[in-house]
Formats: structure tokens, C-alpha cells, sequence
């Protein structure tokens, strides 16, 4: 990785530790419908200006159908999975369920992309983080729980698709035209449900998490996770799983007043094992095919 890939994957890692927190503060005062609206409305406002003033979003209607399956898969679906599932489990579960994402990637990419060798490290990989899911579900879900948990199986599925589609469907679109019209267009989609279910009142603490919602996890993560992709290929984006769970953890553990439980001192550390192990790099793999198809389109844009 350069120095550009490490500061974009370092800047994105803590950015995504953010959202497990805001969300939980945000849901006192907001369902998680309108909360979605209010998350990506601003964002939409920001970013596509400036993607048609640039020429960034008109590129975009070439694959509009692949952009509007994205903007299915990645934002408007898990978004209300997630959203929905903190109200019955803690931020910091969720963060380390969305941890899982390397393993199911790791997986999905080598038999549905790339035929890449899958050996004995990749499959004890594999295994750990398994293993380290179980101990974290098992040892901290209870009751009721367990519906958040399911919600939160669909949202990893779509975070493990949405990077697959960016490097092999939409990486020579511009990273501003596809973020600007993900958000307007899930904005769109819920903007009947947030209009109808606006709150009664807001707290400053509920409208400071909305605010970083929307410009910090939205806008700006998203424009950096598009760029990220390009540079280093979707299966080792997602390997910023490993670090935002810890800082989404911290965040419930101090202000939330959330349990550090046993299932999380001990699976955390196995799912992040797990996955360094499961999406290793090698030659043919689907980030060294990405590579160098974003390597090739970098350089037809310089000729």
C-alpha cells in the first residue's frame, strides 16, 4: 500500500467507528426511518452541487443501473437493518457483528470472482473468525436480542456486495457522482416515511449525531471509502473492520455506559486474527485484478 492508501485507510477506519455511537444517541429522539432521511438529505445537499458543478455526476447515467443497484445494496437497505437493530442490541455489538465483513468477503470472492488458491491459511482464517463471531453473539446476545442480530446478518451482506460492485462495475465513474447520487437517491426514498414521522423535539446532543451522521460518516467516509477501493481493491477496503469496531466499543463503553463483555474480549480479537488471515493478498486475487484495472484507468485519464 502507498502512503496515500494507508492515509485514506487510516482516516476511513476511525471516521467508521463513529456511526455504531451516533446512532445510538440519535434513536432517542428519531426512528429509524426519518433518522436514515436525516443522514443522507444533508449529504445529498453537499455533495451533488458540487458533483454536477465539476462534470462528476453526469458520467454516472452510463451505468445508472449498476449506480441504482449500489445505492440499494450498500446504503438503503443495510442502513435500515442497522439503524433498526441498535434499537434491540448495543452500538458496540453491531460494530463487531459489521466486523465479520472480511470473512463473508473473503469467501464470496473466491467463488463467485476469482478462483484464487484458498489454502490451509486462509481456511484456518476462516475458521477463527468464526469462531470469534460465535464467542462475541453467544456470549452477549440474549432475548430479544437476537432480532437485532438477524437485521444485522443482512447488513453485512450488503457491506461485503457494495465493494464488489464499486471495483468491478463502477470504479472508472467518478467517486463524487456515485456517493452524491447514492445519497440522493435513498434520501428520496425516504423522504415520504420522514416527512410524515418528523420528531416532536430535538436535543443539541441528537442534532450534534445527526450532524456528524450525515457530513462526517456520510459525505466525507463514503467519498474516502470510494477512493480507497480504486487504490486498493474491495476485499482489502473492508479490512477497515478491523479498526472501527474497537473505536465504535470504546464509544459505547464510556458514554453509552455499554457492557465489555467476555464474548467480546475474547471474539473480537479472533475475528480481527481470522481476518488478516482469510483476506491475505496474492497474485490473481480479485485486489490485485482491481489494482491494476484502476492502475490502467488512472493512466488513460493522464493520456
Amino acid at each position: 500500500m502507498t502512503r496515500k492508501s494507508w492515509l485514506l485507510f487510516a482516516a476511513l477506519s476511525v471516521i467508521w467507528g463513529l456511526p455504531y455511537f451516533m446512532i445510538r444517541v440519535a434513536l432517542r429522539q428519531i426512528d429509524p426511518g426519518t433518522l436514515i432521511l436525516f443522514r443522507t438529505l444533508p449529504a445529498a445537499l453537499l455533495i451533488v452541487p458540487w458533483a454536477i458543478a465539476t462534470g462528476r455526476l453526469t458520467p454516472i447515467f452510463a451505468k445508472f443501473k449498476w449506480v441504482l443497484i449500489y445505492t440499494v445494496i450498500e446504503f438503503g437497505i443495510p442502513w435500515l437493518m442497522m439503524t433498526t437493530a441498535e434499537k434491540h442490541i448495543t452500538s458496540s455489538l453491531t460494530a463487531l457483528l459489521v466486523g465479520s465483513v472480511p470473512l463473508l468477503a473473503a469467501l464470496l470472492y473466491r467463488f463467485t470472482v476469482v478462483h484464487e488458491p484458498f489454502g490451509p491459511r486462509r481456511t484456518i482464517g476462516l475458521f477463527l473468525g468464526a469462531v470469534g463471531v460465535a464467542l462475541v453473539v453467544g456470549l452477549s446476545v440474549s432475548g430479544s436480542s437476537w432480532i437485532g442480530v438477524l437485521l444485522m446478518v443482512g447488513c453485512v451482506v450488503g457491506y461485503t456486495l457494495g465493494p464488489l460492485i464499486i471495483s468491478l462495475k463502477l470504479a472508472d465513474l467518478p467517486g463524487p457522482g456515485v456517493v452524491g447520487a447514492s445519497v440522493g437517491l435513498v434520501a428520496l426514498a425516504y423522504l415520504p416515511w420522514g416527512a410524515t414521522h418528523l420528531p416532536a423535539h430535538l436535543s443539541f446532543n441528537v442534532i450534534a449525531a445527526v450532524a456528524c451522521l450525515s457530513f462526517i460518516c456520510t459525505a466525507a467516509g463514503f467519498l474516502i471509502f470510494f477512493a480507497l477501493i480504486v487504490e486498493i481493491g474491495p476485499a482489502r477496503t473492508t479490512l477497515v473492520t478491523y479498526i472501527n469496531p474497537a473505536v465504535a466499543v470504546l464509544l459505547g463503553v464510556v458514554f453509552l455506559s455499554e457492557p465489555f463483555t467476555i464474548g467480546i474480549a475474547i471474539g473480537f480479537p479472533l475475528i480481527i486474527l481470522g481476518s488478516i488471515m482469510a483476506t491475505g493478498r496474492s497474485p490473481g486475487s480479485l485486489d490485485e485484478v482491481s489494482a491494476k484495472r484502476s492502475a490502467e484507468i488512472r493512466r488513460s485519464g493522464n493520456q
